[in-house]
This record gives structure tokens, sequence and C-alpha cells, in this order.
């Protein structure tokens, strides 16, 4: 019975082989195909990179929790006022603001770069009314690319003549005085200090060292 049992075969594998890559030229196609690949993204990311740089540089100023993906709706006002969106005609701060409740979600408080470029789709639309809808686009990104949010509020020295007579050191008397040379500059430990002089002149002489001088140009 067994000998009389048929015996099942594999199929032949009728596939040829392959033959043996060349390992340089694999590597040269995946580097080909990676530039290709790379220089696509770089071109796709270049677009954006200062429109959205800008973006997150408002995005994170005044804010140091902030991460730069969100922003909120005061920064969204200093970036349109920064960045000459709102001319006082065409846009003015309540459009901004009536821009920024429509584009954000209802709960929301902050808008996200996509929210962002249709919140400047729709502003575009105001504030260059004579250019066509793409014109528009562009016009507006080129006044937000590139910026960054003006530091305002700097503390500037303020002049006042009681400041000015407490700080003239020609008017200062007594010891005080002695503290400060002619041109107002501090004499240090000279002026703190009586120092001995040993130079052999009288006190207050005014040609002291001019011996040598004098006597070398009688000759």
């Amino acid at each position: 019975m067994s000998d009389n049992k048929t015996k099942s075969t594999k199929p032949a594998n009728k596939t040829p082989p392959k033959s043996p890559a060349d390992p340089a030229k694999e590597r040269a196609a995946k580097r080909l195909s990676y530039e290709s690949n790379s220089s696509h993204e770089g071109a796709m990311a270049a677009e954006l990179t200062a429109l959205e740089e800008a973006f997150r540089k408002f995005a994170i100023h005044g804010d140091t929790r902030a991460t730069g993906k969100e922003m909120h709706g005061k920064n969204w006002s200093k970036l349109c006022k920064d960045c000459h969106v709102i001319d006082g005609k065409n846009v003015t701060i309540t459009d901004v603001d009536i821009v920024f409740s429509k584009i954000k979600g209802k709960s929301s408080r902050t808008i996200t770069f996509d929210q962002f470029k249709e919140a400047l789709q729709e502003l575009s639309k105001k504030r260059f009314k004579d250019k066509s809808n793409e014109e528009a686009i562009q016009e507006i990104h080129k006044l937000i690319e590139g910026k960054a949010p003006i530091i305002s509020g700097v503390t500037k020295t303020i002049s006042s003549p009681t400041v000015s007579r407490l700080t003239d050191t020609s008017k200062f008397t007594g010891s005080h005085k002695e503290r400060f040379d002619p041109s107002g500059k501090g004499r240090g430990k000279a002026g703190r200090e009586d120092l001995v002089d040993a130079s052999g002149y009288v006190p207050g002489y005014k040609h002291a060292g001019t011996y040598d001088h004098k006597v070398q140009g009688s000759k």
C-alpha cells in the first residue's frame, strides 16, 4: 500500500533567478531619489518659511509658555498693527477683531497657522480692493513676511533740572568736590584718602615735572 501511494511533489519554480545587483548603482539610485524628494520638500517649505516664521514670532511674543503653533487675539492684533495690515481706512482694528472671531472656533481663543492664512485672505479683500484675489493675498503676505514684533514701552532717560543739578560735579563742594577732577571724572582712591605727595614739590605747584624738559631745552 505504501509503495502504491504517489508522493506529492512541489511545483518547480519557473521564475528565473535575479541577477546580482550592483551595490554602487543601488546607492546612487537611492541618493538621487532622496535628493529629488528633499529638493521638492525644501521648495514647498521655502514658500511658507517667511510667513510661518513671522507667525511664530508673533505667536510667542509676550508668552514664555507659547509654542508658536497657535496665536492669541492680542498678538493677532499686534501683528496686523506692526505689519501695517491696519491702514486706518480700508482695514481698522475693528475689522481685525471681527475676522479673528469669525475664523477661530467657537470655544477656542486661538488660531492655527492655517486659520491665520484664512484670516489674511479675508482681510486682503478689504486691504487691497483694487487687486485680484490672488494679487491681494500676495500683497498682504509681503507685508508680514520676515517681520517680527516691535518692542514698545522701553524706558527712556528723562532729563530734568533737578537731576541735572544733582549730577553736575562742577557744583559739588567740600569733600564731594575732591572726589572728581575738573572734567567730572572720578579720582578714585585719591579722591577718598589723603595721599602723601613725595614728589618734592610744594603742594599746589603747577609746573611739577618740567625741570628736566627745561634744562634739556636750554642746552
